[in-house]
């Protein structure tokens, strides 16, 4: 199966979080935490669609205003979103600077905003460049199973984990993936070209076997086209599973944490995972409210993820950067470790949002 996203990491595992995932076969991107993002060209950054905060310690939003920056004037529309109290943040952000000039530009960029409190319930609110950046509250709204997104081809979820103050882990999913075998329409006499996009839309969204398709293509000759039926192209096509990814920073390991984490990423075919401390300083690493790359192993494992990368390491380990990638690798291809009941028999629905209490804590 060829992949529809390429995702990794915005910066070496010793630099601030965050992911990036680019979608192969559509101009648009996401993206996972916004931390210093200079790594990412402005190119990268104008394809955003959405963009997905864990929390708003200063290494995982301080991007923030460079995002803004390089997007106004030149970008439509971008959907943010994080934990509780992240509206207030982003309008603070945004109040910081002065904006008498931004209502001149053709483009309009405009921001929507959304946090997710314990119970599951949404705020969210607008801001737009023609107004100033002016807060424009939205309906308020619920999550239903985690979805902060959910469209044709993909869908995003949150959990709500514990950072002592709220964090919040992603899992993305593609629906389902479209195959489309070039040896087959070749024998129909077919090539490829941008029409195969608009066959998969097609198949996704379900479409009858005598809906017309205009199949067109480039050769040196010229333009060539033909128009046949959905069905007739039906056997060029495999529809198969969607490729999942997952996002988890910033956690304490507690059996709460490790049964969440590990029902957001069940089944990952990647989950990037912060892996900070090593075990030798499992004491430093629950005081500091993170994972220690064997516990970040262990629960990569426990989700039954095919892929782990380890990012966030901390940098008194600058020069050990292979103990932790090999501790992690240790324990997520099967080091026994202790485990309660509850980690063990894990559900298989998607983590429910609960309480989780409010308090500072960053620090490596």
């Amino acid at each position: 199966m060829r992949a529809t996203f390429d995702a990794r990491l915005v910066n070496d595992p010793f630099g601030d979080p965050g992911v990036y995932v680019d979608f192969k076969f559509e101009r648009r991107a996401l993206l996972f935490d916004l931390g210093d993002n200079a790594a990412l060209a402005p190119r990268h950054l104008l394809r955003l669609t959405h963009a997905f905060v864990s929390h708003t310690h200063m290494d995982h939003f301080i991007g923030f205003d460079r995002l803004v920056r390089i997007c106004v004037g030149r970008h439509a529309a971008i959907r943010l979103f994080g934990p509780q109290g992240f509206v207030d943040q982003v309008e603070r952000r945004l109040a910081a600077y002065t904006w008498d000039r931004v209502d001149r530009y053709d483009v309009e960029l405009v921001l929507e905003a959304t946090e997710v409190d314990a119970a599951g319930r949404t705020r969210s609110a607008r801001f737009r460049t023609r107004t100033g950046f002016a807060r424009e509250p939205q309906p308020a709204g619920r999550v239903e199973d985690g979805v902060l997104v959910d469209e044709t081809s993909f869908r995003v979820r949150c959990a709500l984990l514990d950072h002592r103050t709220p964090c919040l882990g992603f899992a993305l999913e593609e629906k389902t993936h479209v195959n489309v075998w070039k040896n087959r329409l070749a024998e129909m006499g077919l090539e490829v070209g941008p029409w195969v996009g608009e066959l998969k839309a097609l198949a996704l969204a379900g479409a009858g076997d005598d809906r017309p398709v205009r199949a067109w293509w480039r050769r040196g000759d010229g333009v060539h086209e033909r128009t046949l039926t959905f069905g007739a192209l039906r056997p060029a096509l495999e529809l198969v599973p969607g490729q999942r990814i997952a996002y988890v920073t910033d956690v304490v390991f507690h059996d709460d944490n490790v049964q969440r984490i590990a029902r957001l990423a069940r089944g990952a075919d990647l989950l990037f995972i912060e892996s900070v401390f090593l075990d030798a300083d499992v004491a430093h690493a629950t005081q500091k409210q993170h994972l220690t790359a064997g516990q970040a192993g262990t629960i990569a494992r426990l989700a039954g993820a095919r892929n782990v990368v380890p990012f966030h390491f901390s940098p008194r380990y600058a020069e050990r950067g292979a103990a932790l990638r090999a501790e992690l690798e240790a324990a997520f291809r099967g080091g026994e470790r202790e485990f309660s009941d509850a980690a063990q028999g894990l559900a298989a629905e998607p983590a429910a949002l609960t309480e989780v209490k409010h308090a500072a804590g960053p620090g490596q």
